[in-house]
């Protein structure tokens, strides 16, 4: 599913214009990067919960030349699923 297609499920499930669902689909997305950036978490109750996890730096190999690279530490989001997503999949 993109962007659009949650953008027309929402007009048809709500009735509202398409402008707005896609304003609100556009808020809902930088307010949890405006969260994950200060490195506060975001949870969704029944869906899941974005985190920012730190990564140690390690050694990477170039796949073309299979020289030796360092990679740096940082931080990355990461996704953690809810018990009802999980059961959903399933």
């Amino acid at each position: 599913m993109t962007k659009e297609n949650l953008v027309e499920s929402i007009v048809k499930k709500t009735g509202c214009s398409k402008k707005d669902a896609m304003d609100s689909i556009n808020t809902v997305i930088d307010e949890i990067i405006a969260s994950l950036s200060k490195g506060k978490e975001v949870a969704i109750a029944g869906l899941g919960k974005f985190v920012v996890s730190p990564r140690k730096a390690r050694t990477g190999r170039n796949p073309k030349t299979g020289e030796k690279i360092n990679i740096p530490a940082m931080k990355v989001p990461r996704f953690k699923a809810a018990k009802n997503l999980k059961e959903a999949v399933r």
